[in-house]
C-alpha cells in the first residue's frame, strides 16, 4: 500500500494538525528488545537469562512460550534493518543482549556476540537510521541471577563493567546510550509481584532490586562518560504514568501519594533530584522495609543525563479502599489499589486508551523536572489482528491509537514538555514476555510459522507521518537530530 492508497477516513485531521507542527527534526521510529526478537538463545556463545529460565516455569508465560526462536532477528537483522529504512523511520533503539556479549556477567566479550551488534550498527549506519542503543532490557544473565540478582550490590558493578565493555566496542558509532529500561518491571514485577522474571515475591527485595539498578544506571553513566570518544546523548527509560485518586476522599487522595511516591516519585527523584522521596521512605518503613543506599550512592545515580526516555502505556485511578470497603489490609496498613478510570475504549490487554493523560504526563515532569528533555522511547497497543490472504493487516485502530497519542505528544511540546522524538512500540509483532505470542504490539507482522515480516496499516501511516514532519516547517524547538 502506497501513500496514495491511504484512504482519506484513515487520515486524523484534528490530529494531523497538531502533528504537523512539529519540527523537521523531531525523531519518528520504532523500538524492540534483543530478548523478544532475536531467538538464537544457545548459539555462538550465549549463555541463559532471566527470562530464559523463566520461561521455563510452568504457567509462567502464556501457552508456554520462549524466547527460543522468537523472531529470529538474530539470522533475518539486515532484512529488518531494511524495513525500518524503507518505512522512513530515522531512530531505531534497540537493546544488547547481556548474556550473548558477556556470557555469564563477567569477564570478556564474547566476540561472535559483539559481532552481532557491530554489524546491526553498521547496517543502520549505512541506511542513515541512528542507532538508539539500550543496554539492559531485562535479560540479566542467570550466573548473576544465582549469585543474587538485582536484590544483591554487586550486580550494579557488574553491568557497569558490562556498559563499559559494550562502549568498548561500539562507542566509536553509537551516540545514543540508554542505560536501563524501565526498572519498575525488573524489580516490583519481577521481585514484588512475580509475574515477570525471576519470579520473586518479597517487598524488600523488590526495593533493593529498585536501589541496585539506579546505582547500576549510575556506575555506568560515569564510565561511559569517562570513556567517550565522542559526544554522546546519555539516557534512561522509565515506564510513567499518573496516579490520579478515584475520588476526593481522603483515602484515595493519600493512596494515589503513595502510588505516586512508589510507582513515579522513586525512579525520578534520585535520578534528576540526588534524593529519594521522604515520603516513600516513611512509606516503606512502616512496611519494615528500608533503601539499602550506601555513601556515595546517590551522587553516582544524579550523574547527569541528557535525555528522559518515557514509556507510556496507561494510568490507573488510586483507591484507598479495598473490594471489602476496608481502609486497612490484614496487617493494618493503608490500602492502594489502582482502578481503571472506566468509560473509556481499551486495547486487546483491555488497556485504557488515554493519550490525554500522556500529554499531562510529559507537563508534570516538564514542571517538577525542568529542563529535562524527553523522547518517548514505547509506546503502542497490542489489537486482535486479522490478516488477509497476503498477510497484510488492516489495523485501524493502533494507526488511531498511534495518531491520537504522537498528538498528545505534540500538544505536550507546544505547552513547554521538551520532548525531541516518539519511537513506537514496536516495530515487529514479538515475544510479549508472560503474555508470550499471543499479544501482538507490531507495525510489522511477523508469520510465527514462516517468520514473514508484512508491514501492516499502521506501518505505512507512521512511513507517512514521518515523511510529513520531516518535510515540514514545524516549530523549531529543541529537538536536534544526531
Amino acid at each position: 500500500m502506497s501513500a496514495a492508497d491511504t484512504p482519506a477516513h484513515d487520515r486524523f485531521p484534528d490530529d494531523d494538525a497538531l502533528i504537523d507542527r512539529l519540527p523537521p527534526g523531531f525523531r519518528i521510529g520504532a523500538a524492540t528488545s534483543a530478548f523478544q526478537i532475536e531467538g538464537a538463545t544457545a548459539e555462538d556463545g550465549r549463555t541463559p537469562s532471566i527470562w530464559d529460565t523463566f520461561c521455563r516455569v510452568p504457567g509462567a508465560v502464556a501457552g508456554g512460550d520462549t524466547g527460543d526462536t522468537a523472531c529470529d532477528h538474530y539470522h533475518r537483522m539486515p532484512e529488518d534493518v531494511a524495513l525500518v529504512a524503507e518505512l522512513g523511520l530515522d531512530t531505531y533503539r534497540f537493546s544488547v543482549s547481556w548474556p550473548r556479549v558477556q556470557p555469564g556477567g563477567r569477564g570478556p566479550g564474547n566476540p561472535k556476540g559483539l559481532a552481532f551488534y557491530d554489524r546491526l550498527v553498521d547496517e543502520l549506519l549505512a541506511r542513515d537510521v541512528t542507532p538508539w542503543l539500550t543496554l539492559y532490557h531485562w535479560d540479566l544473565p542467570q550466573e548473576l541471577q544465582d549469585a543474587g540478582g538485582w536484590p544483591a550490590r554487586d550486580t550494579a558493578h557488574r553491568f557497569a563493567d558490562y556498559a563499559a565493555l559494550v562502549h568498548d566496542r561500539l562507542g566509536d558509532r553509537v551516540t545514543h546510550w540508554t542505560t536501563l529500561n524501565e526498572p519498575f518491571c525488573s524489580a516490583v514485577l519481577g521481585h514484588v509481584e512475580g509475574v515477570h522474571a525471576p519470579g520473586g515475591r518479597s517487598l524488600a527485595d523488590g526495593v533493593a532490586a529498585v536501589h541496585h539498578l539506579h546505582l547500576a544506571h549510575g556506575l555506568a553513566a560515569l564510565r561511559l562518560r569517562a570513556a567517550a570518544r565522542r559526544p554522546i546523548d546519555l539516557a534512561v527509560t522509565h515506564l510513567l504514568g499518573t496516579s490520579a485518586p478515584a475520588t476526593d476522599s481522603p483515602a484515595d487522595r493519600e493512596a494515589a501519594r503513595r502510588a505516586d511516591a512508589f510507582g513515579f516519585r522513586f525512579y525520578l527523584d534520585p535520578i534528576l533530584r540526588g534524593a529519594y522521596p521522604e515520603d516513600l521512605i516513611a512509606d516503606l518503613a512502616a512496611q519494615g522495609v528500608e533503601i539499602p543506599v550506601h555513601d556515595g550512592d546517590l551522587a553516582a545515580i544524579a550523574t547527569p543525563i541528557d535525555t528522559l526516555g518515557v514509556n507510556y502505556y496507561r494510568s490507573m485511578k488510586s483507591s484507598g479502599t479495598g473490594p471489602d470497603g476496608a481502609t486497612t489490609d490484614a496487617r493494618g496498613l493503608p490500602v492502594t489499589r489502582g482502578l481503571p478510570h472506566g468509560g473509556l475504549p481499551v486495547t486487546g490487554l483491555g488497556w485504557e486508551v488515554m493519550p490525554h493523560d500522556l500529554t499531562a504526563l510529559l507537563l508534570r515532569v516538564a514542571r517538577d523536572y525542568p529542563g529535562t528533555p524527553m523522547v518517548i522511547t514505547e509506546n503502542g497497543a497490542a489489537y486482535e489482528d486479522h490478516p488477509d490472504e497476503d498477510g497484510f493487516v488492516d489495523d485501524r485502530e493502533r494507526t488511531a491509537y498511534l495518531s491520537a497519542h504522537l498528538a498528545a505528544v505534540a500538544r505536550a511540546r507546544e505547552h513547554g514538555a521538551d520532548v525531541r522524538g516518539y519511537l513506537a512500540w514496536s516495530l515487529l509483532d514479538n515475544f510479549e514476555w508472560a503474555y508470550g505470542y499471543a499479544q501482538r504490539f507490531g507495525l510489522v507482522r511477523v508469520d510465527y510459522a514462516t517468520r514473514k515480516r508484512t508491514p501492516k496499516r499502521s506501518a505505512h501511516w507512521l512511513r507517512d507521518t514521518a515523511a510529513r514532519v520531516r518535510g515540514g516547517t514545524g516549530d523549531q524547538g529543541s529537538s536536534p537530530r544526531t
